[in-house]
């Protein structure tokens, strides 16, 4: 139970610093923030991670490598998403 409290909070924080970089923090709340640290750590996890050969906070590895790569993965996912729906990466 406390590893599930930790994994919601560590990507709550995932989620908001990549919302914070990709200008995003203003149309989202904590839940959306949750989502797409957990997400943005499970594109990680298929993307990223093998690359470097570096686990992510989905695979309870929480040292500072892992992070990163979950935070670069949120950010992808932000990426892909506005893409997706403005038709573009930059703001």
């Amino acid at each position: 139970m406390v590893n599930f409290l930790v994994w919601l909070v560590v990507g709550a924080v995932v989620g908001w610093v990549a919302s914070m970089v990709m200008g995003t923090n203003g149309r989202q709340g904590l839940l959306l923030d949750i989502i797409v640290g957990i997400a943005g750590a499970f594109v990680a996890g298929w993307f990223i991670a093998p690359l470097f050969g570096l686990g992510t906070i989905n695979q309870s590895d929480f040292s500072l490598p892992s992070l990163l790569v979950s935070l670069a993965g949120a950010i992808l996912l932000l990426a892909v998403v506005r893409m997706f729906r403005w038709g573009t990466v930059s703001g």
